[in-house]
C-alpha cells in the first residue's frame, strides 16, 4: 500500500512495486488513477475513521498489508509570524498523523504474521530547516521519531520500520516553490542536480525488500549529499 500514490514519489513507488509484479493498493486523498495499481482507494489520511475504511476496503479486495509506504504529504508555507493555526495544524494532521493511522492499521496484520514493512517519506527539510516550513519540517522530523518507537514495538516480530528522507526531487510539490528558490537550492546540493522521483522509489523499494531484513529504525537520505553530515 501506498499513501499519495496519484503523483510525484507515491506514484513513482507505486510503479516500482507494479512493475515487480506486487500487488499495489494506492492511496491518495483524490481518488485518481494510479497507473499499475491494483486497486485504488480515495482516501484523506487525517482522517482517522477514513484511513480504517480505506484499509478494509484494500484487505476485501487484495488481502493484508505487507508493505506500507507513507508518503502522503502537503505544504502550506507561510512564516511563523503569518502561518494560521490551520495552516499548522492541517500540515501535521496529514504529514504526521496520516503516518501514525496508517501504520497502527498496518501493524495489526503484521504483528499477527510475523513480518512487514513499513517505510516512511521524510524529507532532508527535517534536519537542515527552510524558512517558511516550520510546520512541514515539524512534521518531517516528527517522523522520525514515530518510526524509531514503532521499529522498537515491532522489532520482536520482524517488522521493520524505517525513513527516506529525499532532498530535491521534481515533484509537483517542488515545482511549486518557484524557479528562483529552486534553483538556489539545487546549487547547494553537492551532486548538482534535483532527483527524480524514481531515485526515491528505488531506495523504498530496497528497504521493502528481503535484502533489508536487518534494517530498522534507520533514516536513509536520498538528498545527494544536501544534509551531509545531519
Amino acid at each position: 500500500m501506498v499513501t499519495g500514490a496519484s503523483r510525484g514519489i507515491g506514484l513513482a513507488c507505486a510503479q516500482w512495486f507494479a512493475e515487480r509484479g506486487d500487488r499495489v493498493a494506492g492511496l491518495s486523498s483524490s481518488g485518481a488513477v494510479v497507473p499499475g495499481a491494483a486497486l485504488v482507494a480515495t482516501c484523506d489520511v487525517a482522517d482517522s475513521s477514513a484511513v480504517d475504511a480505506a484499509f478494509d476496503e484494500v484487505e476485501s479486495g487484495l488481502g493484508g498489508c505487507e508493505v506500507l509506504v507513507c508518503n502522503a504529504g502537503i505544504t502550506q508555507d507561510q512564516l511563523t509570524l503569518r502561518m494560521s493555526d490551520d495552516a499548522w495544524q492541517r500540515v501535521l494532521d496529514v504529514n504526521l498523523s496520516g503516518a501514525f493511522y496508517c501504520a497502527r492499521r498496518a501493524m495489526r496484520r503484521m504483528v499477527r504474521a510475523h513480518a512487514g514493512r513499513i517505510v516512511l517519506v521524510s524529507s532532508v527539510g527535517a534536519f537542515v530547516g527552510l524558512p517558511g516550513q516550520a510546520n512541514y519540517a515539524a512534521s518531517k522530523a516528527g517522523l522520525v521519531g514515530l518510526a524509531r518507537a514503532l521499529a522498537r514495538e515491532v522489532a520482536s516480530r520482524d517488522v521493520t520500520v524505517n525513513v527516506v528522507a529525499p532532498g530535491l526531487v521534481g515533484t509537483e510539490m517542488t515545482q511549486a516553490m518557484g524557479a528562483d528558490r529552486l534553483g538556489l537550492l539545487a546549487a547547494q546540493v553537492p551532486l548538482g542536480r534535483v532527483a527524480s522521483p524514481a531515485e526515491v522509489a528505488g531506495v523504498v523499494g530496497f528497504l521493502a525488500s528481503p535484502d533489508a531484513a536487518y534494517v530498522t529504525g534507520a533514516v536513509v537520505p536520498v538528498d545527494g549529499g544536501l544534509a551531509m553530515g545531519l
